[in-house]
């Protein structure tokens, strides 16, 4: 036993067991220049020349330990550890709205799972440990040194119905005193400088520093989607049914509104709900089909109605808040009649005419970062006239479970793949903000696991 406990001490041993795993973890990376690191693991253990830990102090003679050294040690290896975790792992995350009720709930404080689709590559690793892209209201990193995307190795590709968190692909341009609102929408609908004027300044952020979405992926590269009367059809098939995804329904009482038992029963936030007396009723109640129907059954519910937006789409859903953001008869779309639309896939080519290149015009120019200039109806790109166009990585259509209450992709457009961050895999917290404490913990929701 003795021999064993001296085998697993010794220090070659000790190297061998650390050099491996750093080396899997290398070849994981796959960049190779992190091989060099391989020396400081050998003197580590084998030669120790150099005193990587320099901010110890042998102990003196007499014995006496330096707290505060120790602390330092701790915390140092703490960050390290912690940082480490959140690049290739797991990294932390809270729902901020209900686009995606009742699948993930506001206040869900959630970890973000990187290994099923692969972690990206740290792109700005000069970052303050433990921050995404802000703390104490200035930016957290540095791009100082700037990497291109690439993606580690993981379990499988995004599929489709998958709930995904992605960089938010308008949050590379950010209204600093109102940094929840869509810049784009802004000057879609004021114009650049009367943005600038009134919502301004303005900072921009690199790809991979955008603030976090979360919403179901409902169609993969290559894909044609389709929205009818606010059913989601893929290829021409309708999607499964899921359900967590809900639409809003007009619902007539008899001049009384709910209790709050029977809202707490189909999961209805009291935040995204109206009683209008004259109708009387809810002209938006948030529900799953089920639950539609088991609510019709009611003795105060005079009616139910399905809302569905047709064209011209109600305000604010102007044609300038939907994707490609664009009033002709090509795009006569609204959010519950929508398309069909292609989602663009990697080394896929299409045709580009004036009509059709609102369509692309953001991933040309700013996905895939390419000039682009329009002539007299000629189109240039990178001062090349051409009238096609091909894709260099993939793209994904994102909607929101909570399909009446959602800015998803239907609102701006597809997600490029260099922004898919993870999916949902531990539910660790959450708490309802419209309820006093103890009684605003979903104690049924910690440690939920599965996302469907």
């Amino acid at each position: 036993m003795q021999k064993l406990r001296d085998f697993f001490r010794n220090r070659w041993f000790k190297f061998a067991l650390t050099a491996l795993c750093y080396l899997l973890w290398v070849i994981w990376m796959g960049s190779y220049w992190w091989l060099l690191g391989l020396i400081i693991v050998f003197d580590i253990y084998i030669t120790k020349k150099v005193r990587w830990a320099f901010w110890k102090k042998s102990n003196k003679g007499d014995g006496k330990r330096n707290i505060l050294l120790e602390w330092v040690d701790a915390i140092i290896f703490a960050l390290i550890a912690a940082t480490f975790v959140k690049y290739f792992f797991f990294e932390a995350y809270m729902i901020p709205t209900s686009s995606m009720e009742n699948t993930l709930m506001t206040g869900d404080y959630l970890f973000v799972g990187k290994l099923r689709y692969g972690p990206k590559r740290p792109q700005h690793p000069l970052t303050i440990p433990l921050t995404r892209n802000v703390i104490l209201g200035k930016e957290s990193y540095s791009r100082l040194i700037e990497r291109p995307y690439k993606r580690m190795a993981g379990f499988r590709d995004v599929k489709r119905n998958d709930v995904v968190v992605f960089n938010f692909p308008h949050g590379d341009t950010v209204l600093v005193n109102f940094p929840t609102d869509d810049y784009y929408t802004h000057v879609r609908l004021n114009g650049r400088q009367s943005t600038l004027d009134h919502y301004g300044p303005v900072k921009v952020r690199p790809a991979g520093k955008e603030d976090n979405y979360v919403k179901r992926c409902v169609a993969l590269p290559g894909d044609t989607l389709h929205v009818r009367d606010g059913q989601v059809y893929v290829n021409g098939q309708p999607q499964p049914a899921i359900k967590g995804i809900r639409n809003t329904y007009t619902v007539v009482t008899d001049g009384q509104p709910f209790n709050q038992r029977i809202l707490e029963k189909y999961g209805i936030s009291v935040a995204e709900l109206y009683f209008d007396p004259k109708l009387p009723g809810y002209p938006g109640f948030p529900v799953n089909e089920n639950n539609a129907a088991a609510l019709s059954k009611l003795r105060n519910v005079i009616s139910i109605t399905k809302n569905v937006d047709v064209y011209p789409p109600d305000y604010p859903d102007s044609p300038l808040m939907l994707f490609p953001f664009v009033s002709s008869s090509d795009f006569a779309w609204t959010r519950d009649n929508y398309g069909p639309l292609w989602i663009p896939a990697a080394g896929k080519t299409v045709s580009l005419t004036t009509a059709t290149l609102p369509l692309y015009r953001r991933i040309i120019t700013t996905y895939e970062n390419h000039t682009l200039e329009v002539r007299d109806h000629t189109i240039l790109i990178d001062g090349q006239e051409t009238n096609e166009y091909t894709f260099s990585q993939d793209y994904y259509f994102m909607m929101g479970d909570n399909r009446h209450n959602s800015l998803d992709s239907r609102y701006w457009g597809f997600v490029p793949e260099d922004r898919i961050v993870g999916t949902p895999a531990l539910v660790w917290f959450s708490t309802d903000k419209n309820k006093p404490f103890p009684s605003n913990i979903r104690w049924s929701r910690i440690f939920k696991l599965k996302f469907k």
